[in-house]
């Protein structure tokens, strides 16, 4: 059993946040086939303390995920942990402060991956929220900004050093994005130098991935990312191949025809039929991806307007 701050998880295994992807209806899904521990998609320091009515309904947590952590951004202290207390009081069991993310809109405004460039300002960011709440809080980072300027080690000891309960490394720089391949030997350094939980993150595809990870970095927890779109019952894999050394056979046709419909209703329940048919066509993509006329599917899945087109595209093509 893994345990990070307070929180006790099940298992090691854990769903990397990534934005349009990990909401309640994704996170139930993988929490389902065995996930530890759930991370949310980002959420705005800013956006919680005006209020927005968007921001505000990222912060919904079902019992039933549990144990959660909520993912927020910013670049300022203070903002940071009035968006912090927020958070707990909705309920997470975990903060995640976000120093990962390299997309343009978030790192132009000092935000996600740019603080990976001013260690001085993610360490007050990070002691400003761990003292303004009473939960775990821990700090997703990359390697580095670039090759040129990789300090992940003295990220992952100033987050220690700030209180934080463990910190995750995604071991790519921030120019990479998701290109090439993970660096894990930044894992491996980040744990030999502190004594905080470490999860390692980058290029977990299979269940054998998994195993080699936490053999070559030691890292505490394995966080799955990107692999785990449009396959859920990787978590299933993953953590069956951890407690037993056996490996299980991926999904059938007809178990991903189902998850794709389980999900595709799960979405239009959460966030309506027009917000949820427009959000499933990527799922959808991601599920029948690698089957036989998928492109054509991926066609008319961005054609279809309400929930009894994608069911009739979806039991035609069954």
């Amino acid at each position: 059993m893994m345990q990070i701050g307070t929180v006790k998880l099940a298992n090691p295994v854990i769903l990397a946040p990534m934005a349009g992807v990990t909401d309640l209806p994704f996170r139930l899904l993988v929490k389902e086939m065995g996930c530890g521990l759930v991370y949310t998609e980002m959420v705005s320091d800013k956006g919680l303390i005006y209020q927005n009515e968007h921001t505000l309904e990222m912060l919904k947590i079902d019992e039933r995920e549990r144990p959660v952590a909520l993912q927020i951004f910013g670049s300022e202290p203070d903002p940071m942990a009035k968006a912090a207390k927020i958070v707990e009081k909705a309920g997470a069991d975990i903060i995640d402060i976000n120093m990962g993310c390299p997309t343009l809109k978030i790192v132009k405004n000092g935000e996600g991956s740019a603080l990976m460039r001013t260690p001085e300002l993610a360490y007050s960011i990070i002691a400003s929220v761990v003292e303004a709440v009473n939960i775990p809080v821990t700090v997703k980072i990359r390697k580095g900004w670039d090759d040129s300027s990789v300090n992940a080690v003295e990220m992952a000891m100033l987050a220690e050093k700030a209180g934080a309960a463990a910190v995750s490394v995604h071991g790519r720089t921030r120019e990479q994005f998701y290109s090439g391949e993970a660096d894990w030997s930044i894992i491996k350094a980040v744990k030999e130098n502190v004594a905080i939980p470490v999860n390692g993150n980058g290029d977990v595809r299979t269940p054998e991935d998994a195993v080699r990870l936490r053999s070559e970095t030691g890292c505490d927890g394995i966080m799955i990312g990107r692999a785990a779109q449009g396959n859920p019952w990787l978590f299933r894999q993953v953590t069956h191949y951890l407690s037993t050394g056996k490996l299980l056979p991926g999904p059938t046709m007809a178990e991903r025809f189902e998850m794709t419909l389980r999900h595709l209703e799960m979405l239009v329940a959460y966030k309506g039929e027009h917000i949820g048919i427009r959000e499933m066509r990527r799922h959808a993509a991601w599920y029948t991806k690698g089957l036989p006329h998928s492109a054509e599917l991926r066609l008319r899945f961005n054609q279809a307007e309400t929930r009894e087109d994608f069911t009739a595209i979806l039991n035609e093509f069954r």
